[in-house]
């Protein structure tokens, strides 16, 4: 039973977090999750140190705050000071993980909070986090709500804004022309990336985050040119490597997460060889002469 739940928690990371690295990706942002990733850490010790306790609610606060105000900084930085997309990534998550960390140094002997399981997760502990009633009674374990939970509303997002986030995706300017507010849903976007990031953070850590952002729909976007395929696509890569994955840690014995980034990485040199319109040696056979 252990296995499901934990398979279960990686496929809910995978779907969220691939369906929005399809648009992420598109926008040439993908490294976004990352910044996020690692950016909310000061919102996480900052909502310790004022609520005192590691309950869901105020950590996800905490969080979701910083997730957004690290897209508000990125879009300062790239559309007002001029500097360039990946630099204004770079500067604001380096800064904002780098005073997280000093503030765990400094509150240390308050903050319980593991520096390696921020960065790397522990998702073989999912099982163990249960929720509880008065009465004994178990639900599950806490993290399969919360994600239940998130991946509905980014499923809801999609299906309710795809028109306008595929526009603005493609064409920015013509979405602006036909009166699609691009910086809206440009937020709106980066919202649901950090509400994602922070929700799948503390069960899977901010690597395997990243590795789903970025590898299945990166893989997807090999395999084919409609955005609804590469949609659906994503989502069964990210499902297969949560699968594959945690086999496969289970027969090296070692970290679950990182068998499952492993697994991603794969899974996109595959794609980069054999893909039927993208692969590399089949291109390379197509243009050896006859």
């Amino acid at each position: 039973m252990n296995a499901f739940w934990i398979i279960l928690t990686g496929s809910l990371v995978a779907t969220c977090c691939s369906l929005l690295g399809c648009y992420l990706i598109l926008r040439r942002m993908a490294m976004v999750g990352d910044a996020i990733s690692h950016a909310v850490l000061p919102g996480i010790v900052i909502a310790f140190l004022l609520s005192g306790s590691r309950d869901t609610v105020p950590m996800l606060i905490g969080a979701g705050l910083l997730g957004v105000l690290t897209t508000f900084l990125i879009e300062f930085f790239h559309r007002y000071a001029r500097v360039q997309a990946d630099a204004a990534i770079g500067v604001t998550f380096t800064s904002l993980f780098a005073i997280g960390i000093i503030l765990i140094s400094v509150f240390a002997g308050q903050v319980d909070l593991d520096q390696d399981c921020v960065l790397y997760g522990e998702i073989a502990y999912v099982p163990l986090d249960l929720w509880l009633t008065d009465n004994g009674l178990s639900y599950g374990p806490r993290t399969i709500w919360t994600l239940g939970v998130v991946t509905l509303l980014i499923l809801s997002f999609i299906v309710i804004g795809y028109k306008e986030l595929f526009l603005t995706a493609f064409d920015p300017a013509y979405a602006a022309a036909i009166g699609i507010s691009t910086s809206l849903w440009y937020y709106l976007l980066m919202t649901a990336v950090s509400l994602t990031t922070v929700a799948s953070f503390e069960s899977v850590g901010a690597i395997l985050v990243v590795a789903f952002i970025v590898g299945p729909p990166a893989t997807a976007y090999l395999l084919t040119d409609n955005f609804k395929t590469m949609l659906i696509l994503s989502v069964i890569l990210g499902v297969i490597a949560s699968f594959s994955g945690y086999y496969l840690a289970v027969w090296l014995d070692g970290s679950i997460a990182g068998a499952i980034a492993t697994v991603t990485g794969v899974e996109f040199i595959l794609a980069l060889c054999f893909s039927p319109q993208r692969g590399l040696l089949l291109k390379r056979r197509t243009l050896q002469p006859v």
